[in-house]
């Protein structure tokens, strides 16, 4: 039963998000002319840093992000991690890879995104998902310091939010 009440609240968030406006962004992350904005899902969780040699010095490296995605009435409606790869309770899933970004409104947070689709699995609201921007991020960053010969491979957890806007073709 619970499969069914799910089904009909995302039929209410598909009906929707299609009211939702795109956020306002630099130019570098604007979604493409043609495209509308199919889901609007906030996401709490966590960037996950391990400490690596680089080419001079050891250095925080991203590993993955692990969050939840939530609707605007704050049900739990999927999960974002490694790929990056978002998927929905609805079976459907997509996976992207960065083509833009530009620094986020608070200095202390992650960068705003621009994430191009390049695969899709499952049958749902991110089957025709061609574009998705990462917003109002607050958090995430890994620490300047603590990461050196000493620390090799640990693994860090930093605690962030952000907001994802999934685009498709317009209909």
């Amino acid at each position: 039963m619970g499969f069914v009440m799910f089904g009909s609240f995302l039929g209410f968030s598909v009906a929707h998000a299609q009211k939702v406006s795109p956020p306002n962004v630099p130019d570098a992350i604007q979604a493409r002319p043609g495209e509308e904005v199919v889901l609007l899902a906030h996401a709490s969780g966590s960037q996950i840093y391990a400490c690596r040699p680089g080419a001079v010095k050891f250095g925080w490296t991203l590993v993955a992000p692990e969050a939840e995605l939530k609707d605007q009435q704050g049900n739990v409606i999927g999960s974002h991690f490694a790929g990056p790869t978002w998927k929905l309770k609805d079976g459907s899933e997509v996976t992207g890879k960065a083509s833009a970004h530009v620094d986020s409104e608070d200095p202390n947070s992650i960068p705003w995104l621009l994430v191009d689709a390049v695969t899709h699995s499952g049958v749902g609201l991110l089957t025709k998902v061609t574009t998705i921007q990462r917003v109002h991020t607050h958090g995430g960053k890994p620490p300047a310091q603590g990461c050196d010969e000493s620390h090799h491979d640990t693994e860090i957890k930093i605690p962030y939010t952000a907001d994802y806007y999934f685009y498709a073709p317009a209909k």
